[in-house]
């Protein structure tokens, strides 16, 4: 019986991810999937009720779990916290103890949805890509790092394992895809990139059935504008992942479309790109679409369910048309929407 934690979050995160488990008991009651969903605490809520963003109880819930649904967390009201108290913390700490060190986020442009995309229809059309970021490693993590009066310093140190078992998930995705891969490094300036690409070309010679191609990131910031279609799976370390990733996620035009997956050594995490928008929480008209297409990716990647997370992403696709929500000019609120999805399945 597959366990699920779902953690709720903050904002507009109970609603959407409210949407995403009636999506998930649909296809579980048609399917028998004997899908059990518990419910946690975590980030403002948890740190208003226990005066800690991750608390114990959900630490236990999220390691005995088979995958993790998240909504989103955060917001101003807990800004002005000490550091260990804020949201933000408890998302760092749970990606720690979940051991998750792949960060998954697909950009697609669905098909007669083109002109939601900033770019020119002949340029956003068919483009389908996965950004595969390092979660764990990089200068967000390296030593020594501090700040002083004078200065601050911080440190991009990756080590052979860290490169080689991200890299590992982005050749094993291209298989599933159309079998291309582009490293994205700075290895014409950093030593650590050209670490990083000579590592990521010693791995690609066990995946002879997938091409391998490097960019330097300041070009492929340019290429992801000009021709995102020509990419299929796009591997970077984590400070490169974090722009890159935020570049391309307004191809598809709104950031209520789209989900992203985090797997690594334990439970894999899901949730939908987009923040807490704490101004439309409790109005009823967020769009919960990432969050149920993150819900799909659950499917796949958690549970080994890829035909079922594609008629998700079809669902979704379709009542995106029949029935759009507000931030894409419509007027579905985040019940009609979820009610169209369902008909869809």
């Amino acid at each position: 019986m597959p366990k699920i934690a779902l953690l709720p979050g903050d904002g507009i995160g109970p609603e959407v991810t409210e949407a995403a488990v009636a999506v998930l008991r649909a296809l579980d009651q048609a399917e028998g999937l004997g899908l059990e969903v518990e419910r946690f605490v975590f980030g403002g809520e948890a740190t208003d009720r226990f005066g800690e963003p991750f608390p114990e109880a959900t630490r236990r819930g999220v390691l005995e779990a088979d995958a993790v649904l998240l909504g989103a967390i955060g917001g101003p009201k807990w800004d002005d916290l000490p550091r260990e108290k804020r949201p933000e913390t408890g998302l760092l700490a749970l990606r720690r103890a979940l051991g998750l060190f792949a960060n998954l986020r697909p950009a697609r442009v669905m098909p007669g949805l083109e002109h939601l995309s900033p770019l020119r229809p002949e340029i956003a059309g068919g483009v389908d890509l996965l950004i595969v970021r390092e979660l764990t490693g990089g200068i967000y993590f390296g030593e020594p790092k501090g700040m002083s009066e004078a200065e601050a310093w911080n440190t991009m140190r990756y080590s052979r394992p860290e490169v080689e078992r991200v890299a590992r998930v982005a050749f094993q995705a291209a298989q599933k895809r159309r079998r291309r891969v582009v490293s994205v490094d700075k290895a014409n300036v950093l030593e650590v990139g050209e670490f990083w690409r000579r590592t990521v070309e010693e791995l690609a010679q066990g995946y002879p059935d997938v091409a391998l191609e490097h960019a330097y990131v300041d070009a492929m910031a340019m290429h992801l504008v000009r021709r995102p279609r020509d990419f299929d799976v796009v591997l970077t370390g984590n400070l490169f992942g974090d722009i890159l990733s935020d570049l391309a996620s307004v191809l598809p035009g709104s950031l209520g479309l789209l989900p992203s997956a985090s797997l690594g050594e334990r439970t894999p995490l899901f949730e939908p790109v987009h923040g807490s928008a704490p101004d439309i929480a409790g109005r009823g008209v967020a769009n919960p679409a990432a969050a149920i297409l993150s819900a799909g990716m659950l499917l796949t990647h958690a549970l080994g369910l890829p035909e079922l997370g594609d008629r998700v992403e079809r669902a979704v696709e379709a009542a995106l048309k029949a029935a759009p929500p507000p931030d894409l000019g419509g007027t579905a609120g985040t019940r009609a929407f979820t009610q169209a999805v369902l008909e869809n399945l």
